[in-house]
Order: structure tokens, then C-alpha cells, then sequence
């Protein structure tokens, strides 16, 4: 009996399939302007240069694409562009990141000696493909035996193998061998083979070349080749036959203080009081060549999105919008540390961040596109409209795939004709986005991001696999939202909040449903759950603007009927909540606690202390340790 009201009230509240042909929140003017200006192949033609670039963090290639990025915001009109510069330099903490120093790379080969003792076969090249030489390789030139030694990552790996002065072929991230191979048993160097993220596709392709990474900080110099697992396999066989195989591995790199070079800009906002208030566009535009749709996409996507608003101001098709617009390209996660703690005259200005990393897969990725919510601890209308733009744009697309007739295709000459079939997903870390909205900072973020993608971290993520249809539909839901945010005041208060109940039914019908299968008791909780977190996603109205009483009283009149059917469904009273102070951090440090290259509580806390408390050990939809810790 609960599950069919619970489906009775899910159909009687959603919208008919098909029935969203009106844009949402803007009126249609500004919509038919964006989705006409909005130029995949602009944005992939920026692509194809910034993918040229091996962008690691304070390097020389990212200095090269950040000037790219500035000279581009220039020419289409941004405004403010300019390129922050924070010290890289291995000391300097920002809030709980402590900035890695620069790593740069001049030259890297890997040869197989022949019978006469001289290099035969070239293996690996950094000229021709910088992917090979692992992140934070140091100089070295060795001429040594081969040992494969399997994963590598435990003490029984090496039993029985001499590894000392030698290089060893392992199947784990050199990050996770080198303090047993090198440090431990005294190997020479590493040669690794790692996999990709799992995903359905894991290991089909056994020409790809996966991205590899050494210890930013540790003071052992050692360097490690990444090579694709048809190329292990064959050093597998011919070492089971009993074959001696030597290589000669000579490489010109290493870590020096550098800075982090974040390319931003704006679009001044008109409104007097609101102007010094900024909607932020995000991405982050570090990753090795090609690196193309991660994350040279949502790097030239949010470009173009300013390319565009700023051409439409310009030629009068839109207003100028009240609040400002800002344009940031950081280093994946800690660039965004950086720029929030070291400037915060800029922090407190964000009301809102439209992240885009990875929006630009085409079918041969596999990519499913989503549009993320923030996680539930910091409730947010933001969340809707971009859900509200979504799913306009999911239908507008299935309508024209379908039957070749729609207002708002949103097709790129040059791309594809495929429905995007977004998906309207739940929190997930894994970019910048988890910065915003770390309780240090509380700034709503929207994510716009592909996932799985069988090429991410790897030499075939190329701009061969980018679709500009899909380009100029992230960039047309990143633009309508962050535009509507932007001009938003209390006489959007009525369709802001018919967005919000639609998707608060959604949510509550979802809840209702997952609500059967708990015990009694997380059933109160859950209950309990969803209408703080909704109750908090109206109240998050008073961040934009003061709502009138009369939509105060609706919101009232609106949560209690939803508490009163959730009441009876439940056939019990809903439960108080417990309101035991469980922890509290100290607010002066801001930053959540892990980034790339360096973790804060396991530095602060002690590693082998850290090992025991479980909830870090949790692993997250994509893998990752503490995704919810």
C-alpha cells in the first residue's frame, strides 16, 4: 500500500514525457540568442590548441596555454583578464593544500638494448608522446636488467628477484611502488603498465598508455615510464621464456619552485549593488597532452560561454546582467584552493559556481553526460535550475533526433545528432566542484561532467573523440543557468519556486520509494533527511534575495502537505531529530581534506593513525577513499 501511493503521487506530480517545450526561467528571447551564438567548433578549435600543451601544474606547458587562454578571454571581449600567480613551491600552505612545486620535463627516451649493447628498439619517447614519462620523474640515465615483479605493491612481489640497480615492470601507479621497489629493495627506475578506472571497458583497449604519477614531495629521486599493456605483455612473455631483456632509460626532469598560473576574467555586472556579487564559471585546465576532454573541454566550453554572453551584450540581443560574471582556469583542485584562500576579496563574491569538467565526449567515449547536484549537506536551489536547463535540453534534443523537428536542437554543423540523455545526478566528487562546496567556503556549485569515459588519463583522449553538438549543449546549460543566476532578483521568485516544488515532489517521491526497503527507524531518518534538506533548498533563496511573505506562506502550506502524506505513509508521527554536536572543525583552515599530491589530515594526523579509522577506508561510486568522509 505504501509503494502505490508512493507511485501514485510520483505520477501525479511529474511532468508528461515530452511535455517541456517551453525553455525554462529565461524568456525565450535570451534562450533563442544563446542557443544561436553558442559555437561548438569555436570551442573545439581552442580545444585542439590548448590539447597541444602538456599541462602539468606550474609548468611550462600550462604557462603556455594559460597565455592561450587570457589572449582568447581578451579577443572575445572578457573583460578584467588577467593571470594570478601563486608560489609552487613545495612550502607555501593555501588553507589545507600545500602547493606542490613545479615539474617540468626536457627530454625522455626508453630503448631496448640489442645483442651488440646498443639501443635497438625505441620503446617510449617524450617528444613524441610526454603521456610515457611519469609525473614528477627525475633525471636519470641507466642501462639495467628488466624484472617484472607483478603489481609491485606488496613485500611478496619481490620475494625471490633481485631488483637492486635494476627497472622493474609493475602493473600498480609507480606512486604506490617506488618506497618498496626503489626505496626498499633498490631498484632503478620503473616501468609500469597501470590500468585505467574501472569501468565496463577496463582493459578492452591494450593500446592505451595511462597517465602515471610519482610522489610530489618525497625526497627519493627516481622516475617511472608508462607503457600500454600489449607492450607488457610481450616483455611478460619473452621474460617467462627465460629471455634477458636490458633497457637504457634516459631522462632530463625534475621539481623546482614555479608558480600556479590561473588565467581569469569577467563580465562587469550592471546593477549598482549587485555587481560586486559574481556567478563563477570553473574548470581546470592542468592535465597531460592531449588531455582533450579532460579537461581541455570544460576549459574551452566555459570560454565560449563568455565568448558568447559578452558578443550578445555587445549587439544588444541581451542585457548586461546584473550580478558579475567571473571566468576562472586553475590546476584541477588545488589551483582552486589557492585562488580561495589567497585571494579572498574573490571568495566572498562567488553566490554560485557552474563547474564544468569533462563536457565534451563524443559517442566513441562512451560518455554518459550528468548534471551534479551539490552534496546534500549544503542544500541549494542552484541545483534545480540547472536541472530545470537540463532537462530542456534533453528534450529538445530527443525531439529532433526523434523526428528531425525541434525549437532548440542545439547541433553543431560539425557534430553529432544524438540525444544528450543527461543524466540529473546525485553528489560525486572527483573536481574542483568539492572545493566550492567544502563547509570551509559553502558556495553552491553545479557540475557539469561526463562519466565513464573509456580514453580519460590516457593518450587517446584526443580531439578526435570531441563532439561540438555536445560541446554547445554543456556550454548552452553552463550559460543559461549562470546567466539566470546572475539576473536574479524577487521578481523571479514565482517560477523559481515552481521549479523548486517540481523537483522537491521528485525528490520526495524517490525518498518514498527507497523508504519501503528501510527498517522503521531509518525510515524516520530518512523522512526527517529529506525535508530539512528541502526546507534548506527554499531557504537558500535569501542568499540571491529577500522572498516575499506571501511565497514564505506558500512554502509553508507546500511542506506541510508533503509532511502530512509522508506522515501517513509512514503511519507514525515524523520523528525530532537528534541534535548531538558530532564534530566541528576549526574554521580557520580552509580547504577539504585531500587534494592532489598532498593529504592535510594524514599529514597532520599521523599516516599510521589515520590507517584505523575506518570511515575513510569507504569506497565511493568512482573508487575513491573518503569520497563521503
Amino acid at each position: 500500500m505504501k509503494l502505490a501511493t508512493a507511485m501514485a503521487i510520483t505520477v501525479f506530480f511529474f511532468p508528461a514525457a515530452g511535455a517541456q517545450s517551453k525553455p525554462p526561467l529565461l524568456a525565450e528571447p535570451v534562450v533563442a540568442a544563446l542557443a544561436n551564438e553558442l559555437s561548438g567548433e569555436t570551442a573545439k578549435r581552442d580545444l585542439e590548441y590548448v590539447s597541444r600543451q602538456h599541462r602539468m601544474r606550474a609548468s611550462k606547458g600550462i604557462s603556455v596555454a594559460a597565455e592561450f587562454i587570457a589572449a582568447q578571454a581578451r579577443s572575445y571581449g572578457l573583460e578584467s583578464v588577467e593571470i594570478l600567480k601563486f608560489p609552487a613551491d613545495g612550502k607555501t600552505f593555501y588553507g589545507t593544500q600545500k602547493a606542490r612545486p613545479a615539474w617540468n620535463a626536457e627530454f625522455a627516451e626508453l630503448w631496448e638494448i640489442g645483442a651488440d649493447g646498443k639501443p635497438a628498439v625505441r620503446i617510449a619517447s617524450w617528444d613524441a608522446m610526454p603521456l610515457v614519462l611519469a609525473q614528477d620523474s627525475e633525471t636519470a640515465n641507466v642501462t639495467a636488467e628488466l624484472i617484472d615483479v607483478g603489481a609491485g605493491t606488496s613485500e611478496g612481489d619481490y620475494a625471490g628477484k633481485d631488483v637492486k640497480g635494476k627497472l622493474v615492470l609493475v602493473s600498480a601507479q609507480p606512486e604506490a611502488v617506488y618506497r618498496l621497489a626503489v626505496e626498499r629493495f633498490g631498484a632503478a627506475g620503473i616501468l609500469s603498465y597501470a590500468q585505467n578506472q574501472r569501468t565496463a571497458w577496463f582493459g578492452e583497449n591494450d593500446n592505451l598508455i595511462r597517465w602515471g604519477h610519482l610522489d610530489s614531495f618525497t625526497l627519493t629521486k627516481t622516475f617511472g615510464f608508462m607503457l600500454s599493456l600489449k607492450q607488457a605483455r610481450g616483455f611478460q612473455a619473452r621474460l617467462s621464456r627465460g629471455e634477458k631483456i636490458t633497457m637504457k632509460a634516459e631522462v632530463r626532469a625534475g621539481r623546482e619552485p614555479g608558480t600556479y598560473d590561473i588565467p581569469t576574467a569577467v563580465i562587469r555586472g550592471s546593477d549598482p549593488q549587485l555587481r560586486e556579487e559574481e556567478i563563477a564559471f570553473s574548470c581546470h585546465l592542468d592535465h597531460p597532452r592531449p588531455g582533450a576532454n579532460d579537461n581541455a573541454s570544460g576549459c574551452v566550453t566555459i570560454l565560449e560561454v563568455g565568448r558568447t554572453l559578452a558578443k550578445l551584450i555587445r549587439e544588444g540581443k541581451i542585457e548586461r546582467p546584473k550580478r558579475s560574471i567571473r571566468f576562472i582556469w586553475p590546476p584541477e583542485i588545488e589551483g582552486t584552493l589557492a585562488i580561495l584562500n589567497a585571494r579572498p576579496d574573490i571568495t566572498k563574491r562567488i553566490k554560485a559556481v557552474i563547474h564544468m569538467d569533462m563536457v565534451g565526449g563524443g559517442p566513441e567515449t562512451k560518455a554518459t553526460f550528468h548534471v551534479t547536484r551539490g552534496p546534500a549537506s549544503l542544500p541549494s536551489f542552484v541545483n534545480d535550475v540547472a536541472e530545470a536547463f537540463g532537462e530542456f535540453v534533453n528534450e529538445q534534443s530527443y525531439q529532433f533526433a526523434a523526428t528531425g523537428n525541434a525549437a532548440y536542437p542545439l547541433v553543431a554543423p560539425e557534430g553529432g545528432k544524438e540525444p544528450l540523455n543527461a543524466r540529473m545526478a546525485d553528489f560525486s566528487m572527483g573536481s574542483d566542484h568539492q572545493v566550492y562546496t567544502d563547509s570551509s567556503f559553502g558556495i553552491p556549485a553545479i557540475y557539469l561532467n561526463d562519466w565513464p569515459d573509456r580514453y580519460i588519463h590516457t593518450n587517446y583522449d584526443t580531439p578526435a573523440m570531441i563532439d561540438p553538438t555536445k560541446l554547445k549543449r554543456a556550454g548552452f546549460i553552463g550559460a543559461a543557468s549562470g546567466y539566470f543566476l546572475a539576473n536574479l532578483t524577487a521578481k523571479d521568485e514565482k517560477a523559481l519556486f515552481e521549479t523548486i516544488v517540481t523537483r522537491s515532489v521528485r525528490r520526495m517521491a524517490r525518498m518514498l520509494e527507497r523508504r519501503v526497503e528501510l527498517s522503521k527507524e531509518e525510515a524516520f531518518k530518512s523522512t526527517r533527511f529529506h525535508f530539512w534538506h528541502d526546507g534548506k533548498v527554499f531557504d537558500s533563496l535569501q542568499f540571491f534575495f529577500d522572498a516575499s511573505s506571501a511565497l514564505k506562506n506558500e512554502s509553508v502550506r507546500f511542506f506541510s502537505e508533503q509532511q502530512r502524506i509522508a506522515g501517513e505513509l509512514i503511519e507514525e508521527g515524523l520523528a525530532e531529530g537528534d541534535a548531538r554536536l558530532i564534530f566541528k572543525r576549526n574554521p580557520e583552515i580552509k580547504g577539504s581534506m585531500t587534494a592532489f599530491g598532498y593529504n592535510y589530515f594524514t599529514d597532520k594526523f599521523g599516516e599510521e593513525r589515520s590507517r584505523t579509522i575506518r570511515l575513510l577506508r569507504f569506497q565511493g561510486v568512482r573508487g575513491s577513499d573518503g569520497e563521503y568522509a
